[in-house]
């Protein structure tokens, strides 16, 4: 089954510290739970037209939602896939 770049890259995670570490060459992404680490490598240089070093990722479980001491729900899990390039840069462009 083929997949597409946009089937695993969701959005790119924006935040202080994540700016503090693509000035190191290293990119954080929120991806598709099920992916893989070389989809997820081939994905980012065919999207991107980069060269990857490395590629990391880290699932943050999905929580319980209580409103009023019930339970109500739980929020879905979140994988990040942490990004080394050998060359090349990835221009992130953020709203204001």
């Amino acid at each position: 089954m083929k997949k597409y770049v946009s089937d695993i890259i969701i959005k790119p995670l924006v935040t202080e510290k994540t700016q503090l570490m693509s000035q190191d060459e290293c990119y954080v992404f929120e991806v598709n739970p099920k992916s893989t680490k070389n989809e997820i490598r081939d994905a980012i240089q065919k999207f991107f037209d980069v060269k990857v070093k490395d590629v990391r990722t880290a699932i943050k479980p999905g929580k319980k939602v209580m409103k009023g001491g019930k339970l109500v729900g739980k929020r879905s899990k979140q994988k990040k896939a942490f990004i080394t390039l050998k060359e090349g840069k990835i221009e992130i462009v953020q709203g204001v």
